[in-house]
């Protein structure tokens, strides 16, 4: 059967928790990760930072299942007051984020980004990034930020991906973030000559590539959560820096 696709903001407790079913069916059940209010016995993951995102929610209405089962894809979005209201950006865990703070410019933090296994290479992730895009537009968000995600915990294994990061994609000193952890995991662990490019970025996960073909830039740093079993990356994208092809393919093409 097709799928028939509803994307908005969830509006209600039952809507966060469908998206909290979606990402502890990702992010728990499929790479391994946990933390400290993740509800194993109703197959929630959760953090105290749920409260304060807004939750961009993708619904297949076609599928014969239970409503909590029934969101395949989610985005979760934080604002400057929002953050405020949490006391801090979700990332800032892992990051230092005083040079964008400092900016002066609209910022808005992207996390959890999850697609359901069933829906991954089809339609369903650019009908959630071009709602997305409108949030954007309608917002006016100058700077999207946010951690995504190698699988696994050994930073070594992706020594090449993240060195190919680290020397093309590198932040520009005014927007550059740095990785908090101790001891800090540099990402140039390779030096650029020696980079297999084509291998390297074979290895860059999906997302962390679609970033980059917007004009995406990288922080400095790699952070280890060993938690997730993730080894982190921080992104960043200057809306203003997107050519017009590219603000066409995000905004319109995309969904299309």
């Amino acid at each position: 059967m097709d799928p028939k696709f509803t994307l908005r903001l969830a509006r209600s407790p039952e809507d966060i928790m469908a998206a909290q079913r979606l990402r502890y069916r990702v992010f728990v059940e499929e790479l391994g990760g946990h933390g400290a209010m993740v509800d194993d016995a109703n197959r929630l993951e959760k953090d105290r930072f749920d409260a304060h995102f807004e939750h961009l929610i993708l619904i297949d209405e076609a599928l014969q299942a239970d409503p909590l089962d029934r969101v395949v894809g989610v985005y979760r979005l934080l604002n400057a007051q929002g953050a405020a209201a949490a006391g801090q950006f979700y990332s800032e865990d892992e990051y230092d984020l005083g040079a964008l703070k400092s900016s002066g410019r609209k910022l808005l933090e992207l996390g959890r980004s999850c697609l359901h296994p069933d829906y991954r290479g089809g339609s369903a992730m650019f009908v959630l990034w071009s709602g997305l895009a409108e949030y954007i537009l309608e917002n006016e968000i100058e700077i999207l930020f946010g951690v995504a995600s190698f699988h696994g915990a050994d930073s070594q294994e992706f020594a090449e991906a993240l060195s190919l990061l680290h020397h093309r994609h590198l932040a520009p000193g005014p927007l550059r973030v740095r990785a908090r952890q101790r001891p800090f995991q540099p990402m140039d662990l390779i030096p650029e000559a020696e980079i297999d490019r084509r291998r390297a970025m074979r290895a860059v996960p999906a997302l962390i590539k679609a970033y980059l073909r917007l004009g995406g830039y990288v922080g400095e740093g790699a952070f280890v959560d060993h938690a997730f079993n993730t080894t982190d990356v921080c992104l960043i994208l200057d809306v203003a820096r997107m050519n017009e092809k590219q603000k066409t393919i995000y905004t319109k093409g995309i969904g299309s």
